[in-house]
């Protein structure tokens, strides 16, 4: 790094608004209206400092349906990073900060709130509830990707009910889920099935509560739009499996149904399949397909995109 770079991030950071900013974007991704909520700020000054970060390249921003979110540049050089934090912990016990990490901590719990309530009310219903991607159609395409006798993590599982197909023929499976009521139901439905072999963890996606190395597959079906960082998620799967294990994504293609938020507790508005092929590189999977494998007839028309790959 040199030092005109050294006296530019300085100055990015100089300013008070920017520097609070920064603060909150350097572990979290975050709209314009939850920064106006946790700033107590109007958008129009939000929005133009957001630019002058962006002009600088310390922020990205991500556009989901209607909305912008922001978060630090992945791609800023190591020594920019750990100026950036330097200069965000010396800010860090300064009363003004003290209070963005309460409205913070707030607008992440609501966030979690919204997705446990909604999948808690539906948690004994949910193969009757109508699911964006839940076809039989892409099921099948997912099924058809399946080898048996090997032992799989089903991430983000919900109740389960793939995974309680797939543990007819499986070594072990592991259902893991952030949903308390969703635990509970699925293991109470696999010791009803009369199911041995298929366990019910509570855990988030972004941090798995599995060993390293252990798996032959991990599954993520319909899962990875509800994570808060997809990335880690594909991380944490990486993670968790053997040498030469696979990956299976199905989920919804990038779509504009902004209702899905409040409908379904969905984070993300589906993903592009360029999208889910540089993630999956990026994590470090070879041998990585993507592809569209079924579209609903009713509306919104969700489409499916299925991902595979191996570590």
């Amino acid at each position: 790094m040199h030092l005109v770079d050294t006296v530019d991030t300085l100055k990015l950071l100089s300013d008070p608004t920017r520097l609070r900013l920064i603060r909150l974007l350097v572990n979290e991704e975050l709209s314009v209206a939850e920064l106006q909520e946790v700033l107590n700020m109007g958008q129009s000054r939000i929005s133009s400092h957001l630019g002058i970060l962006r002009q600088g390249n310390l922020v990205e921003d991500r556009r989901d349906g209607k909305k912008s979110y922001y978060h630090l540049n992945r791609f800023l050089d190591s020594e920019t990073k750990a100026l950036v934090k330097v200069v965000c912990v010396s800010f860090d016990k300064q009363e003004q900060a003290q209070r963005d990490t309460e409205n913070l901590r707030r607008i992440l719990d609501q966030r979690q709130e919204l997705s446990e309530k909604f999948f808690n009310s539906v948690a004994e219903n949910l193969g009757k509830y109508h699911c964006p991607g839940r076809s039989w159609e892409a099921l099948g395409h997912f099924l058809l990707k399946l080898t048996p006798s090997i032992t799989i993590a089903d991430l983000g599982a919900g109740e389960g009910i793939i995974s309680q197909l797939l543990a007819r023929h499986a070594q072990m499976v592991y259902c893991i889920d952030n949903s308390k009521k969703m635990v509970e139901v699925g293991s109470t439905l696999a010791k009803k099935n009369g199911f041995t072999n298929l366990c019910y963890k509570l855990g988030e996606i972004e941090h798995l509560p599995l060993e390293d190395g252990s798996f032959d597959l991990a599954l993520l079906s319909q899962a990875l739009h509800h994570a808060r960082v997809p990335v880690e998620a594909l991380q944490e799967a990486y993670r968790i499996l053997k040498p030469g294990g696979q990956i299976i994504v199905l989920d919804l293609l990038e779509h504009q149904f902004e209702k899905a938020r409040e409908l379904y507790a969905d984070r993300w508005l589906g993903f592009s399949k360029n999208q889910l092929y540089r993630w999956l590189k990026e994590v470090g999977f070879e041998q990585v397909e993507v592809s569209m494998v079924a579209k609903e007839s009713e509306e919104p028309f969700f489409e499916t995109v299925l991902a595979s790959a191996r570590k």
